[in-house]
């Protein structure tokens, strides 16, 4: 399979120009050891990996004779499988100002987090890596910025191909992970199936303790089922057989994981009756349509959950552009007991951007009348819109545009 560049390369080699160790986390199977490799192939770095028994034996048992063989700058992959290497890593940084000496990628989990923290603080650098993004596996990469004006969005659109239902739910059904993409309906259901019983279900016993794994795997689905609505424990412990705790302490691993990801909803000191509650959504669209049983993309597009699947669709696109990209924003949702909501406000600068996100060509453009509940933030209200299936940018009033889905 030819490789694909990953939008994280950018930012991957200017923190390697800042930090001593640069480690990359995420899901498993999303891309981190293939980029890596690429990279370091390019500069002529050693690369180990402590998926070897041996490499992972010795690392574990005297890590100063590891690296006396195994020398810097070096790529460590799959880091947390030898955590006694940390503190010698922090010893070597500390002997040096030399950057970019030790490159690392890791399965995402609270233990790997924590031992990297604790020992590597003020030394490392950790990036989120996800699966592919539409704009990555199109091969387009934008020089500019998101930036939500009809101006920039015009000139952002003439980059990508006509906005197109079938190939977004195409994307969506298939999802994102690298290996699935040639891969036919049968080859698929059986790789997810795979997929689950091969990593996800081995990382819940195996660093998550998690015994219970039928009930686990009802959760999983369960989850899917919930994707893009609020967070109800209760509702999710119900599906699982699981008490309320338990769905709790579930959740947080399967974040831990890079499974999915909390979108916690807007805040703000002059907005009173906000509510509290996260919205879920799945990292990866293609995971969440196996989990819930959506056998094709037409049968997907057409059915009753493709809304919430497009709205995850669009979450994770933002999520990636933004982890990946220079500007510093909060991306979150609003939602008051009155039941008026955003589907996304992204916060940058101290200027929000509202946005609705609806699956058709021509949505009711009076759907930016909610946005006039932001006034009340005493925040500056920038440009925003309804992210759409429509074929270009085309302004609704001043601030507000219709938003190709396919550009962001």
């Amino acid at each position: 399979m030819k490789y694909i560049d990953r939008e994280l390369e950018r930012k991957f080699l200017s923190m390697n120009g800042v930090f001593k160790a640069v480690m990359v986390v995420g899901a498993r199977q999303v891309g981190k050891s293939t980029m890596l490799r690429r990279l370091a192939e390019k500069e002529g770095r050693q690369w180990v990996t402590m998926d070897d028994q041996q490499t992972r034996d010795l690392a574990k048992s005297d890590p100063k004779l590891f690296f006396q063989t195994f020398k810097p700058p070096i790529l460590i992959d799959e880091a947390q499988k030898a955590p006694e290497i940390f503190e010698t890593i922090k010893i070597m940084c500390d002997n040096t100002e030399e950057r970019g000496l030790f490159w690392l990628t890791g399965s995402q989990s609270k233990k790997l987090m924590r031992q990297a923290g604790d020992s590597l603080a003020g030394r490392i650098c950790v990036l989120k890596m996800y699966s592919l993004s539409q704009r990555e596996l199109l091969d387009i990469k934008p020089d500019e910025e998101l930036d939500f004006s009809f101006t920039s969005l015009r000139e952002r659109s003439m980059l990508f191909p006509r906005n197109n239902i079938i190939d977004t739910f195409e994307h969506i059904w298939r999802g994102g992970l690298p290996d699935v993409q040639s891969l036919d309906e049968e080859q698929l259901r059986e790789y997810f199936n795979s997929y689950i019983e091969t990593y996800l279900m081995r990382d819940a016993v195996d660093d998550n303790g998690i015994t219970d794994t039928e009930g686990f795997r009802k959760f999983l689905r369960a989850c899917a089922a919930f994707s893009g609505q609020l967070l109800n424990y209760n509702d999710l412990a119900t599906s699982a057989g699981v008490s309320g705790v338990t769905a709790k302490e579930w959740i947080k691993v399967l974040q831990s994981m890079g499974i999915i990801q909390l979108l916690e909803p807007y805040s703000s000191n002059e907005l009173k009756r906000l509510i509290k509650t996260p919205k879920l959504y799945f990292c990866d669209t293609g995971l969440c349509a196996y989990l819930s049983s959506w056998t094709g993309r037409d049968v997907l597009m057409n059915g009753a959950a493709s809304g919430h699947f497009y709205e995850n669709y669009i979450v994770g696109e933002l999520t990636r552009n933004y982890a990946y990209g220079k500007d510093n924003v909060n991306i979150n949702f609003y939602r008051d007991k009155g039941q008026k909501e955003i589907d996304l406000v992204i916060e940058k600068d101290n200027v929000l951007h509202p946005l609705e996100i609806k699956k058709g060509t021509a949505p009711d453009k009076r759907a930016v009348k909610a946005f006039d509940v932001l006034a009340g933030t005493k925040k500056e209200i920038g440009n925003g819109g309804i992210v759409c299936m429509a074929d270009s940018p085309f302004p609704i009033d001043e601030k507000n545009c219709f938003i190709p889905s396919n550009i962001i």
